[in-house]
Order: C-alpha cells, then structure tokens, then sequence
C-alpha cells in the first residue's frame, strides 16, 4: 500500500524563499488585515513583516485615500483591487487622472469622494462613468467648475445609487433632467446650494428615478409646483428642504399628493410655512420620526397638532423658534415615543413650560436646551427626574442655572454620554457628581470658572470613556488636573486647553500618554514650550489638528519633533509663535499638511516662506498676513494655486 504524501503549504507569495509565516493560509492573513483597516501605521507596519505579507496586503486592501494625486501612479500597480477610492485629500485632480483611474480599476471601483478636488472637467467624468460600470456612489460637492456638460457625463453612470452635487452652482436643471433620464437607480440624491436647479430639474429627478430615498434640496429656488411630484415617490424616507424659500403656505395648500414613506422632513429656516402649509405637507405620512422645524414659525398649538397623528415621531428639532406656552401644551399631550428633543436657542421657554413637556416625555434620551437663558434649578431638577435615561444634554449658556444643579444631573442620569455645560456656574461638587456617569465619552466645560483641578481629577479617574474634552478659558485648572484626564482617558481623542495660564510642560507630557490624541488646542497658554510640545509630537502619533496661537515660548525646537513623528497632522495654526525659517521648513515634510495658519511669526522671512510652501506638495489652504503678499514671487504663489492651494490674506495687526 502507498504511503499518501502530505501536501506541503504553498508560499503566500511570488517568492520561494523559506519563510516562517507561508504556514498561514491567505484567509487567516486576510482576516488579520481586517481588524487593522482603521489603524493606517499597523497596516503598514504588517505589509513590512515579509515579502508574503506585502504581496497579500496589496491585493486586500480595497479602501485607498492616497494624500496627493502624484502618488497615484505609484499605487496603481500595487492594489488592483480597489473598491472604495477617496480623493478628498487631493485638491488638484484634472482629466488625466480620472482617465488613469478609469482604466486600473474599471471592474473594481464602487465609490469616488471628489469632494475637495478640481480641475478635472466633463471629459475625465466622461471617461470615469463610461469605464467603470459599477459605480454606485460618486461625491462632487464643491465641483464649482462643474456644468451640464459634467451632468451629461454622469448619465453614463447607469448604476449610481448615491450622488452628492452640494455647492455645483452651475449645473441647471438641463444638467440634472440628464441625470434623471441616465441615472434610474438612484436612491439618496443631494443638491443643496446648486442655485440653478428649480422646479424642472426636480421634477424630471421625481418622475424618472422612482428609487430615490433621500433627497436633499435645501436653497434651492423650488416652489410647490415640483413638491407633488416629489411626494409619490414611494420610497421617499428623507427630505430636506431647509432655506426653500419658494414654498409657502399658498403654495403648499394646492398639493394633492402626500408620500406615506417619509420618516423625516426639514424645514428649517423655511419661514413662509407656518402650521397650515405643513399640515398639507406631512398629510397622509404615516412613517413620519424625525421634523426639523429650525428658525422657521412660532411654535404655537396649531403647529403641534399638525403632528398628532404620528405615533412613531421620536424625534423634534424647534432650535430658535419663538415657543409658546399653548404649543408647549400641546407638545406634552403628543402621543408619541419622543426621544430626542431640540430648544436651542427657543424664545419664550421658561421653566414652566419645559417642566411641564419633559413630564410627558420621560423617554428622552437626547435634551438641547443650549442659551435657554431664562431656565433655572427647578428645570433641571424636573429633568433629571423625570428624564433619567438621557444620554446627551446640552445647555451652553444656561446663565440662571445655579452650581447645586450639576449635582442632580450626575446623582439622577448616570446614562449620560454627552454634556455641554459650557459658561455655566458648575463647580468642583457638580464635576464630582458627575463623574458618577461612566459612560460620558463628551464632556464640555469651556468658560467654566468656578471648576478646578479637584473636581478634573474625579472626572479622570472616573470616566475612562472620556473622548472629548473643552477646558477652554476654565482658567482655574492646571496641570494637576490635565494630569488626571492623561493618566485616566487613554481614550482622548480631542483636548481644548486654550487660554489657561496655569498650564505648563507638565501637562502636554501629561497628555502625551494619549495615545489615540488627534485634535489639540493649546492657544494662549503662555506656560507651555518646546520641550511639552515635542512629547506630544513622540506620544501621540494620531495626532491631526493643532493650534498653538500665542504660544510665545514654542520655537523651531518644537517644529524638529513634530516633523519627525507628526505624519498625520493636517492642520496647524502657528500665529505669534517663535517659529522661524528652519521650523517652518522642517514642517514642510509633514505629508499629509494641509491647511496652514502663519501670522505674525517674527522670525519669518519671505526666502523661508517660499521654501515651506514649495516643499509642502499637500496644502490647501493657507492663511499668511498681507505684508507677504507682494514679497512673494508670483511665480511660487501661481504654482501653489494651481495645484490647488488657497491663499487667505489677512491685513490683521499684531495683538500684544
């Protein structure tokens, strides 16, 4: 009898070579690439591990956000699978490109982000749509340039199921009726701000496209005339059409069709509808959850009965409606599963009327009640009673609220995920009250006077969820108290720290220990240097957003570090520091750099400014004082411009 030899495993890669990792079949490998999609240096770091490893990796990977369009042809060889392509980094990607593109992954790619590009035109839309049959999201907001030429050219995408065109203010309803007639699939269609679309261009979207679940026509210049056409879209689930001032009541009353699909309707900022027009609108909804009715017409009884009929509505937005006491009444008589009510900004709410509504709905879950100004103790006391399953509550610039108020938020609502208690009287035994809720990942204190490092500590050791943290102008904490939020959230994500004296080195390097840190302000706070900055820069590699405004005592010292460890930083402000030629160049190497803040740096010349903005090939946006405007060769600033860059000019005199 025969003895069956064993197969041998087969390397993962071109090359023979012994390798101890060709053990792992491509499934278990692929699988570990999936759980470090999110983590761009780990993913790196594993395609590094061997040669195996690399050739897998490149033909995973399906996402791409490469950081300038002249690395594209560099990556197209190595992952010709690419399903998912994001181009919002690249401000300059013209026809060529698109045509590559088309070409390396005609049979792979679904999804193009082309939010934040230009220069391409109709032709290299052309070539995309026609090559790459199974596209089925395209993003062009911001597309400016872009004309009905363009829309002709996104009719060859007969798949498309999700296109953005926010801000395309010369496509005309010519343009989008091509659209209509081409792009039949399409469920979620936005066109806010395309300023020459009307009724037309909707109405052949309405007629044509009878999948569309999301339509986005906020400003444009509709009437009713296109909203009846609109509304027997059987699938129809949202619609915005905030700022459509075009629609009235008059125009409403004619309708004579009502969409049963709809969960949620915005008509924020639409002040000629008042109750009678919506209740037209909304007639016959049956699925309706979510209303946004923002800066729009008072909030009185009629308009709340308007909404009776809608059993399933969770979810009411009214920021910077004038309330009043009959509407209020009527909102607490709704029968409805309300979880996520909004008053931002609301007139006329006083206590009264808000202890009696949140009464009646002890099911919420998300509260906005920011600059109420005339609320007081007994309304949170009611709240925090009634409501004890809140996970958000935000109450910026509540004035009469007292401090003995927070202590009833953290003793009652120990769900709480979310509080914004800026400029409000809260002190250390609020905070410590609050530190109860261990769940909260959000936490704003900015202009909180009377908190300090006791109660900071009992946050940080208490809330290791934290992720977001505003402690801007909250003048009486130190680095006792950052040093806490360091050593108990490793979670952080986003730290505001600015304008506070007592601030020091102690409480960067404090920070430095987290790790997943991405946003950063520190401005105004005079304590901290280079020596605090660089531990940021070594510890805290995710790093995205920094601000460093008047923070004198920063220098090149500080630029060396975040050069060499900084590489995802995006966006700095370095106004008023002591950063000069060296350091500014030194920063240029950051790759992925795009948006720049530079005034009033005294050590700056126009030779050093030139050589930084040449080197940084990823900016696209930077803010310079207008004194350097004809120093510079117009040369330098037509190339920079023309690769996509944005010069802000700021005649702003120094501040002392």
């Amino acid at each position: 009898m025969k003895t069956q030899s064993k197969r041998r495993p087969q390397p993962l890669s071109p090359d023979s070579s012994p390798n101890p990792f060709d053990i792992l079949t491509e499934e278990i490998v692929c699988k570990i690439l999936d759980h470090l999609h999110n983590d761009p240096f780990a993913t790196k770091a594993f395609s590094l591990t061997s040669k195996a490893f690399y050739f897998i990796e490149s033909r995973h990977r399906r996402i791409l956000k490469p950081l300038r369009p002249e690395l594209l042809p560099r990556i197209f060889h190595r992952y010709p699978f690419v399903s998912h392509l994001d181009l919002s980094m690249c401000p300059r990607v013209d026809d060529n490109t698109l045509n590559v593109i088309s070409s390396t992954w005609k049979a792979t790619l679904q999804s193009i982000n082309l939010s934040r590009s230009r220069f391409f035109t109709n032709a290299g839309l052309s070539s995309l749509f026609v090559n790459c049959s199974g596209l089925v999201e395209v993003d062009l907001c911001n597309a400016t340039q872009l004309t009905d030429l363009a829309a002709s050219a996104i009719a060859e995408a007969k798949n498309l199921e999700r296109l953005s065109l926010a801000r395309c203010k010369s496509i005309t309803d010519m343009g989008i009726g091509c659209i209509a007639v081409g792009c039949r699939k399409l469920t979620s269609l936005c066109l806010k701000w395309c300023l020459r679309v009307g009724d037309l261009g909707v109405e052949l979207i309405a007629l044509k496209c009878k999948q569309i679940r999301s339509l986005d026509l906020s400003y444009l210049p509709i009437t009713e005339k296109s909203l009846n056409s609109v509304l027997q879209l059987q699938h129809l689930e949202d619609l915005v059409l905030e700022g459509c001032h075009g629609i009235d009541d008059d125009g409403l009353s004619t309708l004579d069709q009502s969409c049963k699909s709809l969960k949620m309707l915005n008509l924020s900022n639409c002040q000629n509808v008042t109750h009678t027009g919506l209740s037209y609108l909304i007639n016959g909804t049956e699925q309706l959850q979510q209303i946004i009715l923002a800066y729009g017409s008072s909030v009185t009884s009629d308009l709340v009965k308007c909404l009776n009929a809608y059993s399933k509505l969770q979810s009411i937005k009214l920021d910077g409606c004038t309330v009043t006491w009959s509407g209020i009444k009527a909102m607490a008589s709704l029968n409805a599963p309300v979880k996520e009510l909004s008053l931002s900004k609301c007139l006329g709410l006083t206590d009264d009327g808000l202890s009696f509504l949140v009464q009646s709905h002890k099911d919420l879950r998300k509260l906005d009640i920011t600059c109420c100004r005339k609320i007081t103790y007994t309304s949170i006391d009611i709240i925090t009673n009634s409501c004890t399953s809140l996970t958000s509550l935000r109450m910026e610039s509540c004035s009469l609220i007292p401090k003995e108020a927070f202590v009833l938020i953290g003793a009652r609502c120990s769900f709480l995920e979310e509080l914004d208690a800026t400029d409000n009287e809260i002190d250390d035994e609020g905070l410590k009250s609050i530190s109860r809720c261990s769940k909260l990942s959000i936490l704003k204190l900015g202009i909180c006077s009377n908190i300090s490092d006791e109660g900071l500590a009992k946050v940080g050791s208490s809330c290791s969820m934290l992720k977001e943290v505003d402690l801007y102008r909250s003048v009486a904490i130190s680095d006792e108290g950052i040093a806490a939020i360091g050593e108990g959230c490793p979670a952080l994500e986003m730290i505001n720290i600015a304008y506070n004296d007592k601030i020091t080195d102690n409480s960067l390097i404090s920070l430095s220990k987290c790790r997943l840190l991405k946003a950063l302000e520190i401005r105004g706070c005079l304590g901290v240097s280079s020596i605090g900055l660089s531990a940021i820069a070594v510890g805290c590699k995710q790093l995205t957003v920094l601000d460093i405004k008047k923070c004198f005592n920063i220098n090149d010292n500080g630029m060396l570090p975040l050069a060499q460890f900084s590489q995802n930083l995006k966006q700095i402000n370095l106004s008023y520091c002591s950063v000069t030629d060296v350091g500014l160049v030194a920063l240029a190497s950051i790759s992925r750099l795009q948006n720049m803040t530079i005034l009033h740096l005294a050590g700056l010349t126009p030779n050093g400014l030139a050589a930084a903005l040449l080197a940084c090939r990823a900016l696209t946006k930077v803010k310079l004082h207008a004194s350097f405007r004809p120093l510079l060769p117009q040369s330098i600033l037509g190339y920079m411009e023309a690769h996509g860059c944005v010069f802000h000019w700021r005649d702003k005199a120094f501040q002392v």
